[in-house]
């Protein structure tokens, strides 16, 4: 089974990489498959890639089901919004 997981990224890097949170945890992935992201855009990640651009709303429902499911936290989800 595979897991794509919507991640905000934190900090571009150079060479189309990416510092990424997820549920408080950051890692660094490559933004190659992508046109423009900026800091503060959630993405959906793969194996170490951005495969698309993630509208905010849709990230929040996304973490907020993980959340419940997997238990994973994201800074906000219990509240409803996302910073």
């Amino acid at each position: 089974m595979c897991l794509a997981l919507p991640a905000r990224i934190v900090t571009r890097l150079p060479e189309e990489r990416a510092l990424v949170e997820i549920g408080g945890v950051c890692k660094e992935i490559s933004l190659a498959l992508l046109d423009s992201v900026s800091e503060g855009d959630y993405v959906i990640v793969h194996v170490g890639f951005a495969l698309s651009r993630l509208d905010p709303e849709e990230a929040q429902k996304t973490l907020a089901l993980l959340s419940g499911s997997l238990g994973i936290e994201e800074e906000g989800v219990s509240g409803g919004t996302i910073p």
